[in-house]
């Protein structure tokens, strides 16, 4: 396996015995390859299988995913480039020139990681490998240095089961030993070298070569996933050489030796890896696709949409009815908001009816089964009535849980719930919720777990209290025991850090932190923004992602917020919080984009007339969260550098509460203390039913 070292290594006059003690590797997972120490990997398979050696960089990566026929190059600039200066010309300007940097190998791997994202989803055009290259920089945004510097920890990829190796990532852990481009070497060709897992970030792995022992003066981030690493014997597979780094070469005269004792019982990437990163990366959506999908400025109804792109799992979904293709809505393929082709009429949600009275060519229906399934439920015994009252999370303003009413109970357990004070004389805002949705909760929930409840507007009754509420509404609450109080074991942390759609405007995503755990339900707090921007999203939602998706599928990140531009917003803020009359305007927010930075938007939202709330801004009495943005192409929108919000008054932590006892509905509930953030991941009710 190691042959390959002894022709490619770098002469040197210094010299150190290979006897020197070394420290015994820690035992890890057993689920991973174990290196044999006759230096061997048994069970791989044939490492040259399916790959291919760009002829103008040198790049290693899938075949298929080579630009042309011949599959001689990784993307048609290096094509044009040999095909401009020959290729013993581009060589011999290598061989004068300075080797690449350790910063330029790793922007060197981000469109070739990127392009491995578009091979999976069969989108590998050369429109869209631009377009990749254009969003692969993030503004000097790092990861690696975001969490080095502030000691943070990120959500394991295994908290995520939809996002790409959420299912299969194993026991991939520190210690783990992996093989990656040297680039601490003179050699003109790419070498490899061996190095070991020293800290985890969610696809992000933080890398040593071996030999550094406690030396990180060259440790390195890298994407895990990304096709320059492999597991330990792919290069004696693919006939690659293994040069140690020339800062270290002088330790040892005998490197193969060296490797064979430290590699002796160690772990690596399973051989199949880059296979199965490749294959969690296929998506059944396609484009062109016909869905079913909540109407951003009528959340009460549905339109048809069709698949316009995929990334990563996520769909930017382009109502059928627009005709400049800008109206456009974001979701994740397994979110709750698109459905099949009729799916409203079986159920009897309302729904829009297209202009257009056939499908237009090349559309077709999406299969139902690829839909995220619903449990079922059994309707026919005790179920929701319509004026029961509950909990919800407000869909327009995704940091409150707000009072609200069933305002219709639909078939499949599907409910048209409202926001008590705040809904639309025509029902326009109502919003879609299933009975087992995370999403919805019994009354009293916020007061167990010490969540601020937001009371029904102009409601004066000050502290809300249910049972004087319910009292002076004549309503009923639902009954605790319809609601979903499955809490799977999701393995998210206060402090954590993560990616996460802006779910105010569904096609950001950025950087964010677990702030809170109740149960199953987790507060999202994006980094560098206030707490009233906070998001209550569920531990298995959709639009939660591991650090490093973005770079993994070529999707933009939003880095956090900076202090200038946290501060350039204050004064504005605060001028029209002053302005506001005592007439209800809604929870509009805004993020101010930091200075220097232009807006960029995938659609066009048109403001229009009317009181109802919206995801797209169509309101003038209640204006919802959802900011309107300029016009422009698709393909200059792609992707948006920034969001703005407006300011809305923060939330108030509640520091004490006084917890009762209520006949509420003629049944006696006794509600249990709330667990505390780091004590709600597990199995637990959220409330329990006092049988007579």
């Amino acid at each position: 396996m190691f042959d390959g070292y002894d022709s490619c290594s770098e002469d040197t006059s210094s010299s150190s015995s290979s006897e020197e003690s070394e420290e015994e590797v820690a035992p890890l997972p057993s689920n991973l390859p174990i290196i044999k120490n006759n230096g061997q990997v048994y069970t791989y398979p044939d490492g040259k299988s399916g790959m291919a050696t760009c002829e103008m960089c040198g790049m290693v990566g899938v075949r298929d995913a080579f630009y042309s026929k011949t599959k001689r190059f990784c993307s048609v600039s290096c094509s044009r480039s040999y095909s401009s200066n020959s290729k013993k010309a581009s060589i011999l300007a290598r061989l004068q020139g300075k080797p690449p940097t350790k910063k330029a190998k790793v922007l060197q791997k981000q469109p070739l990681v990127a392009k491995l994202a578009a091979y999976a989803q069969y989108q590998a055009t050369l429109q869209n490998q631009a377009k990749t290259k254009a969003v692969v920089s993030m503004e000097g945004f790092s990861w690696g240095n975001y969490i080095n510097s502030n000691s943070f920890i990120a959500a394991p990829v295994t908290c995520f089961k939809h996002a790409p190796m959420g299912t299969c990532w194993g026991d991939i852990s520190e210690n783990v030993r992996v093989e990656v481009p040297n680039t601490d070497c003179s050699l003109p060709t790419k070498v490899f070298w061996i190095a070991g897992i020293v800290k985890l970030a969610g696809y992000n792995a933080l890398l040593r070569y071996e030999g550094f022992e406690n030396d990180s003066a060259l440790d390195f981030w890298c994407n895990i996933c990304s096709s320059d690493i492999h597991p330990v014997g792919w290069c004696a597979a693919s006939g690659k050489p293994l040069v140690p780094p020339r800062t270290i070469h002088h330790k040892y005269t005998n490197w193969k030796a060296f490797l064979v004792k430290r590699l002796t019982g160690a772990k690596t990437l399973p051989p199949d890896f880059s296979q199965k990163v490749s294959e969690s990366m296929q998506y059944s959506f396609k484009p062109c696709m016909r869905v079913e999908v909540v109407d951003k400025r009528h959340l009460c109804r549905t339109r048809v949409a069709v698949v316009e792109s995929v990334i990563g799992g996520r769909l930017r979904l382009v109502y059928e009815d627009s005709e400049d293709k800008t109206d456009d809505f974001w979701c994740h393929m397994h979110s709750p908001l698109i459905h099949h082709i009729g799916w409203s009429r079986s159920i009897g949600h309302r729904f829009k009816r297209s202009d257009i009275t056939k499908k237009q060519d090349g559309h077709f229906d999406t299969p139902p089964h690829l839909f995220a399934k619903v449990k079922e439920v059994d309707q026919s015994g005790e179920w929701f009535k319509e004026g029961m009252k509950l909990e919800a999370i407000d869909p327009l303003n995704l940091s409150t849980i707000c009072v609200a009413t069933i305002r219709k109970v639909l078939a499949d357990g599907f409910l048209m719930i409202g926001i008590d004070g705040s809904e639309a004389a025509d029902g326009s805002d109502w919003f879609c919720y299933h009975a087992t949705s995370p999403s919805i909760f019994p009354v009293g929930f916020c007061e167990i777990n010490m969540i601020e409840l937001t009371p029904p507007r102009g409601y004066t009754k000050l502290p809300f209290k249910w049972f004087d509420y319910l009292r002076e509404t004549g309503s009923i609450a639902a009954p605790v025991k319809l609601f979903n109080k499955d809490v799977p074991n999701h393995g998210f942390r206060v402090g954590m850090k993560l990616e996460a759609v802006d779910l105010m405007e569904p096609r950001l995503i950025c950087v964010a932190t677990v702030t809170r755990i109740i149960h199953r339900l987790l507060r999202i707090h994006f980094d560098g923004w206030e707490e009233e921007y906070d998001q209550w999203v569920d531990c298995e939602s959709p639009d939660l992602y591991p650090v490093g998706w973005c770079q993994l599928t070529g999707y933009q990140l939003q880095p956090p917020a900076s202090q200038s531009s946290r501060e350039s917003q204050s004064g504005s803020s605060k001028q029209k919080k002053k302005a506001k009359s005592q007439q209800y305007k809604g929870h509009k927010k805004k993020r101010k984009m930091p200075v220097g930075k232009k807006p960029v938007s995938l659609s066009s939202l048109p403001m229009t007339g009317g009181v109802r709330r919206s995801f797209s801004g169509d309101e003038e009495l209640t204006p919802p969260p959802y900011r309107t943005l300029p016009a422009q192409t698709a393909l200059e929108a792609f992707p948006p550098p920034s969001t703005s919000r407006e300011f809305s008054p923060s939330l108030k932590t509640v520091t004490t509460l006084q917890l009762k006892e209520e006949l509420i509905d003629g049944e006696d509930y006794n509600f249990l203390q709330g667990a505390s953030d780091q004590e709600s991941n597990g199995s637990a009710n959220f409330y329990i039913k006092q049988e007579p």
